[in-house]
């Protein structure tokens, strides 16, 4: 499951830190009892987090293990200087003789790869909605998201008279510039099915006026 941050919006961005979060690109790998759960998407974090401080060309890597708890490793991953020194570092190594595995596992030697169904995965969502500025509108989502068991732990609503969508794939003057309403909900944990379901029945009411924009909020190390 891969989604870039071509999506993300400056509004996406000032909502987030006034939920005290900050959005991050993050790789997610996760053992369960059914396979292996892989994901890259943006994600909401705390601010207070350890991952939320790593910016720039920092990378950062958290790992929940077994026994030694939250482990968190740190430091230059892109830019001149991280680039050069991890090249003069492979070249110095094979001028050594040393070929050792990358990861100290062969490729042969790992063990068969499962991978974990999408809905075994709980998170917590963020979703911007613009929806009509009509009475019964936030009604009908609220419904809709009550059909699938999503609760909501909270929503924020931005009324505005008269805004500008820049979304290429509307097409229609009057939706361009016509009168919506910014809402703002954060859910608590939920599956990703369930929260699709909920988000594609709000589509087809008519409710919105362009495609939802929808983040997983993680609490991480």
């Amino acid at each position: 499951q891969i989604k870039g941050i071509e999506l993300i919006t400056q509004d996406d961005i000032e909502a987030a830190d006034e939920l005290d979060y900050q959005i991050k690109l993050l790789g997610v790998a996760i053992k369960t009892e059914v396979g292996i759960e892989q994901r890259v998407h943006p994600t909401m974090v705390p601010k207070n987090s350890a991952i939320a401080e790593v910016s720039g060309v920092t990378n950062c890597v958290a790992i929940d293990s077994d026994f030694a708890g939250n482990l968190l490793f740190a430091g230059p991953g892109a830019g001149a200087n991280a680039t050069a020194s991890a090249v003069m570092s492979d070249i110095g190594t094979i001028a050594h003789g040393y070929y050792g595995a990358p990861l100290l596992t062969l490729t042969n030697k790992l063990k068969p790869y499962t991978k974990a169904p999408a809905i075994q995965h709980l998170s917590a969502y963020y979703v911007r909605l613009a929806i009509h500025d009509r009475p019964g509108a936030m009604a009908a989502i609220s419904s809709r998201m009550a059909e699938q068991n999503v609760s909501l732990e909270s929503v924020v609503q931005r009324r505005s008279s008269k805004q500008i969508c820049n979304c290429n794939n509307i097409t229609d003057s009057q939706t361009r510039e016509g009168n919506y309403t910014h809402v703002v909900l954060v859910t608590h944990n939920t599956s990703e099915t369930a929260m699709m379901a909920a988000i594609s029945s709000i589509k087809d009411d008519g409710e919105v006026v362009y495609p939802p924009q929808i983040i997983k909020i993680e609490h991480l190390v």
